[in-house]
């Protein structure tokens, strides 16, 4: 009895409330961080869901009534179409954009002047997106930089159609996303022990082999962030293929737009989201999943080290 009231009366003591709130201040400012990813993450993700499975309404919004008509017009063969062109252009546009981000974030981490190539990268950011763009169309439209360039060197007889198709998309896609893959890629080669590339030489490797078998495995939580940040974007992109492409760029994200605005058919847009949300969640996953191994990884080769 004497050993409970003890125990009760330490838990009453202010100050050791006072110690536990020291001991555990993370709790208290993890709260605020908590309360704004519920109202506006968890709840709005929480109304797509519901309204994915509700019937569209006669005049728009919704009619609260349980339906799958929404996931039935999504196998529609034209959708289709559309979800397939939105990976091939999603995933060519990732692709150029890793292939070219690999040797700047290589060359900005074993330059003496990272913060000087560092702040180039970011300076477009201090750009909307949109000027970016309008900057875009101004160079490849029939009378812009590029082709009135050719033009004068007597290259071409006629303006190039370089707007209003998927390589325009393409392009302009890779220069809006591009910093956002040199920048993982740089951070986790900025870590990378330089001298194990110098091992692998002296062990017969050539440069390209040890750049492919030694660095590429060991910077690969990099690679797949940079993967993440630049093809989730693209995949739900709207603006790039509105104002670059043509018919034959008509994306998941347009359609999603068109289906809130033109056609209002708020249940389908709903549903479509919730593909880019799956798809987002999976690549979010995997590189949690890839940064834990190679944390991991890390951590043993330190043990075996020590």
């Amino acid at each position: 009895m004497s050993g409970s009231k003890n125990r009760e009366t330490l838990k009453n003591n202010p100050k050791v409330k006072q110690h536990k709130l020291l001991k555990t201040p993370g709790s208290i400012y993890a709260w605020p961080m908590g309360i704004w990813f519920t109202v506006y993450f968890v709840f709005p993700l929480l109304i797509i869901v519901i309204y994915s499975f509700l019937k569209r309404g006669l005049y728009g919004g919704v009619t609260w009534e349980f339906s799958l008509e929404a996931y039935k017009q999504i196998f529609n063969p034209n959708y289709g179409i559309i979800l397939l062109r939105t990976l091939n252009i999603s995933l060519i546009s990732t692709l150029i954009t890793i292939i070219i981000a690999l040797p700047c974030g290589y060359a900005i981490a074993r330059s003496r002047h990272q913060t000087f190539f560092l702040i180039l990268i970011i300076i477009p950011f201090w750009t909307n997106s949109l000027i970016r763009i309008f900057a875009w169309m101004s160079i490849l439209s029939n009378d812009g930089i590029v082709n009135s360039l050719l033009l004068q060197l007597g290259l071409i007889k006629e303006p190039l159609q370089l707007l209003y198709n998927q390589n325009a998309v393409i392009l302009v896609s890779v220069y809006m996303y591009l910093p956002y893959a040199i920048l993982p890629i740089f951070t986790t080669i900025d870590k990378f022990d330089f001298s194990l590339l110098e091992a692998s030489r002296d062990l017969g490797t050539t440069k390209l082999g040890s750049m492919i078998k030694v660095l590429l495995p060991n910077i690969k939580s990099g690679i797949v962030t940079a993967i993440i940040f630049t093809f989730i974007p693209i995949f739900g992109a709207y603006t790039v293929p509105l104002l670059v492409g043509g018919k034959d760029s008509y994306m998941l994200g347009n359609i999603i737009v068109d289906q809130v605005n033109k056609t209002r058919n708020w249940p389908l847009a709903s549903a479509f989201s919730m593909i880019i949300t799956i798809i987002s969640m999976v690549g979010v996953l995997w590189m949690l999943q890839s940064n834990k191994k190679d944390s991991q990884l890390n951590n043993l080769s330190k043990r075996m080290g020590e």
